[in-house]
C-alpha cells in the first residue's frame, strides 16, 4: 500500500496553494473615450498610508493543519500514531492560523495634478507617482480618459 511521505504532502500543498496568475496582459488594447491636452497649473506629491486585509488566512490555517498533520504522522504507531497526527494537526493549524492571520500597511505615493484643459474645463487628477515621468506646474499634458479612469502622461 502506497504510505504518503512528507516530500509528496508538500508537493501536493504547493501545488494547491499557489498564486493564481492574473487575467491582464500587460500590452493589452484599452478602449479610449477622449484625449484631451492641457497645462498643469499645480502639483502635489502624496503619501498614502492604507491597511491590506490578508484574505489568505482560511488557506493558511488549511497549510498548517496540512503541515502539522504530516509531521505528527511521523511518529508512533498504531493508535499512537493516530493521535500524533491528530495532534500536529490542531497544533498546525493553530500556528497557521495565528501567524498567518494579520493586517500590513502599504505606502502609495500619488501625485495630484491640477489641469487646466484645452476645452475650458479644469480637472483635478490623482495618479501613482512615476519617478520616470515627473510633473511640473506649466507642464503641457496629456489627458487621457479611458472606462475604467484617467491618465495624465506629458504631452509628446
Amino acid at each position: 500500500m502506497w504510505k504518503p511521505t512528507l516530500a509528496s504532502f508538500m508537493f501536493i500543498f504547493a501545488f494547491i496553494i499557489s498564486p493564481a496568475t492574473a487575467g491582464y496582459e500587460r500590452n493589452q488594447a484599452v478602449p479610449v473615450e477622449k484625449v484631451l491636452y492641457g497645462d498643469i497649473t499645480s502639483v502635489r506629491n502624496i503619501t498614502e498610508t492604507q491597511l491590506i486585509e490578508d484574505r489568505n488566512q482560511g488557506w493558511k490555517t488549511f497549510g498548517g493543519a496540512l503541515a502539522g498533520g504530516v509531521i505528527g504522522h511521523q511518529f508512533g504507531g498504531g493508535s499512537g500514531q493516530d493521535v500524533a497526527t491528530i495532534l500536529g494537526a490542531l497544533i498546525g493549524g493553530g500556528i497557521g492560523n495565528r501567524y498567518g492571520s494579520g493586517t500590513t500597511t502599504q505606502s502609495l505615493k500619488l501625485v495630484e495634478l491640477m489641469i487646466n484643459q484645452e476645452d475650458g474645463t479644469q480637472v483635478m487628477v490623482i495618479q501613482d507617482y512615476d519617478s520616470g515621468m515627473v510633473f511640473n506646474a506649466g507642464d503641457r499634458v496629456r489627458v487621457v480618459y479611458l472606462q475604467s479612469g484617467v491618465r495624465v502622461d506629458l504631452a509628446m
